[in-house]
């Protein structure tokens, strides 16, 4: 078989360009391929990484989901303060609940009454951020006593030397996929995304598989915000400001395609660890934080270029 030099760096560029990367932070820094730094980045990731895993249901239909960073700060700052007015279990339900309340209207927008899916995304963030601040009354809230509640081993707690946050998030990444990957519903996302047109004479109600794509994403939001409230033990009215591009990008620099019908939980997965490490990385170059946006910019952009060009077939034109 004759090795094709262009289809090799269609598929596997970025993640080739990505182990060139990781040398050569290797060679000018000794801590970043410790053990230690290695699961301290997967700790991280797992909050944007369970977002991820909601946002790729929703991406491989074809469509968007901007709202996720303001949904995780609403979702967080209500967990901190029902957990201060109500424990944590009940913390725990209202938030979840809220999740899903919130990603059953966007799926119901977007999936039944038609409308576009980044207007309407866009316009929950700034609905949500303002519904921050009318909860919190603009102040931020904190779990007094943080070491004395159990809620505390969902951010901070380790099970047989790996970080909860990691196994929580390869676990919900285990069952992402295997309902991707194995049951109708998985299918019909594909196949909407593929091709809704032809989904729609094969049977299948694209308006429900899209309201429930949206449904998912509010679920592994909520499970995100449970993650980052345990962790740092409070809320601010922005924690989760910007978090939407770096999910996105983590969605993309995976290789799920924005037109849809392509992609993995297990390459979002990767992509998301790709993204932490990246950011890992470049701090411990003494970078300046910014050049962590500028970088997640420019990942978007060239994954993106690439994911269309190769769909179009016009890779190197």
């Amino acid at each position: 078989m004759k090795f094709d030099l262009k289809d090799a760096l269609r598929r596997h560029g970025l993640l080739l360009a990505f182990g060139v990367f990781l040398l050569a932070v290797a060679a000018n820094a000794d801590a970043f391929l410790t053990l230690g730094n290695i699961l301290d980045v997967l700790r991280q990731v797992s909050i944007t990484g369970m977002m991820a895993l909601g946002v790729t249901f929703v991406v491989l239909t074809g469509r968007l989901d901007l709202s996720v960073g303001s949904l995780l700060t609403l979702l967080t700052v209500i967990v901190v303060d029902q957990h201060n007015q109500s424990g944590a279990a009940a913390a725990i339900v209202m938030t979840l609940a809220a999740g899903l309340a919130v990603g059953a209207f966007n799926g119901f927008l977007v999936g039944f009454v038609g409308l576009n899916a980044l207007i309407v995304t866009l316009a929950m963030l700034s609905f949500l951020q303002g519904l921050v601040l009318f909860y919190s009354g603009g102040s931020n809230v904190n779990i007094p006593n943080a070491q004395e509640t159990w809620f505390a081993v969902f951010g901070r707690g380790d099970f047989m030397g790996l970080p909860v946050p990691v196994i929580l998030f390869v676990v919900a990444g285990i069952i992402a996929g295997a309902i991707l990957r194995f049951t109708t519903f998985g299918r019909k996302v594909y196949a909407v995304g593929g091709n809704q047109t032809a989904s729609v004479f094969s049977g299948i109600d694209s308006r429900w598989a899209v309201f429930w794509t949206y449904v998912i994403s509010g679920l592994t939001t909520g499970l995100a915000a449970i993650i980052m409230g345990s962790r740092v033990m409070g809320a601010q009215n922005t924690i989760g400001q910007g978090y939407e591009l770096t999910v996105l990008a983590g969605v993309i620099l995976g290789g799920t395609s924005l037109l849809g019908g392509r992609g993995s939980i297990f390459r979002t997965m990767i992509g998301i660890a790709m993204l932490g490490f990246i950011q890992n990385g470049l701090l411990l170059l003494s970078f300046p934080y910014y050049v962590q946006w500028i970088v997640t910019w420019a990942v978007i952009i060239l994954a993106v270029w690439i994911d269309i060009g190769a769909k179009r077939g016009r890779i190197f034109a």
